[in-house]
């Protein structure tokens, strides 16, 4: 396992722990199981205490943990029959946003997210999770096809942000966030979004406009990165951690100011750590959310996503 630079206390502890456990292996006529007992008490209690108390610079670390689940973990274990359809009927396939048809817990739906990828390979492959204007317009096409078919809509945010390349801007990257938004907007079916590691900029929004909008536990969400943030205002990226607290980039302070409606408990330790676990309590939390939707119809649907969005604004301002 990967151990973040704030967990340094919890991996000596851990290595003790195996350590004292090789040890016992070989040496059967030795009984250190009260010993491991104690330090694996001090362990979840020292886990616990960490976590309990992130900054959001920390949260920041775990949301990008390289072995939280990705797009592909979560479709392998919450989606039957998963059929990823690929292509924006324009220019070509985008890697960072996949999405197809499913089956979540026995509905049909459509399913989309991005995947930044496991190893160097995939990283390369997914560009990191930063779609391009076509990962986008092929958003736009699984969209519109869940509303002709009145399919409900769930999507998985997971990106620094989108692709800032030359070649994305000189295809319509803006245009191209702007028109996902705007079809999130419009649709006529339940959405819900969750945002499960990093949900920057526009690159997460254009997906993320949905009637219901969830986060994990140590997720971030926020207009720009901290970094750049920083870069911009301070021209430094010695100030990311002042950007990040003045951001509000965490689930909680997020559910606090209405942009979220809800957040999606971790186990102990980050999603890494128990990803079956993790996953688990996303899918309940996606289900509930569908539920509460059922039996509204179109308009109705459309409408309290409209006024959702519209009174964020407001609500901040006063």
């Amino acid at each position: 396992m990967t151990f973040l630079e704030f967990e340094k206390p919890i991996a000596e502890l851990e290595g003790k722990i195996r350590e004292l456990r090789s040890f016992s292996g070989g040496s059967g006529d030795v009984d250190i199981s009260s010993e491991v007992g104690q330090l694996e008490t001090k362990l979840g209690k020292l886990l616990k205490e960490t976590y309990a108390g992130l900054t959001p610079s920390q949260k920041i670390q775990v949301a990008r943990h390289p072995e939280r689940p990705h797009f592909t973990d979560i479709a392998n274990h919450l989606l039957e029959d998963f059929t990823p359809l690929g292509g924006d009927r324009v220019f070509g396939e985008d890697a960072a946003l996949l999405g197809g048809l499913a089956r979540f817990r026995g509905e049909a739906c459509v399913v989309m997210g991005h995947e930044k990828g496991l190893d160097t390979e995939g990283r390369l492959k997914h560009n990191f999770g930063m779609a391009r204007p076509e990962g986008y317009r092929k958003a736009i096409r699984l969209m519109e096809m869940a509303d002709r078919f009145g399919l409900p809509v769930i999507t998985l945010v997971d990106t620094p942000g989108a692709y800032p390349g030359v070649g994305a801007e000189e295809r319509g990257q803006a245009e191209a966030i702007a028109r996902s938004t705007d079809t999130c907007l419009s649709l006529g079916v339940p959405v819900v979004a969750c945002i499960v590691g990093e949900g920057g900029s526009g690159g997460a929004v254009a997906i993320a406009a949905a009637n219901h909008v969830l986060m994990m536990e140590h997720a971030i969400y926020s207009v720009i990165s901290p970094e750049g943030c920083a870069s911009i205002l301070w021209r430094t990226n010695d100030k990311a951690q002042d950007a990040a607290i003045a951001l509000k980039i965490t689930a909680q302070d997020l559910l606090g100011l209405g942009v979220i409606d809800g957040i999606v408990p971790e186990p102990l330790g980050g999603s890494h750590r128990d990803p079956e676990r993790a996953l688990n309590m996303l899918g309940d939390h996606i289900e509930n959310g569908l539920r509460d939707m059922a039996g509204l119809d179109n308009s109705r649907l459309k409408q309290i996503r409209r006024d959702k969005f519209l009174a964020l604004g407001d609500k901040n301002l006063n």
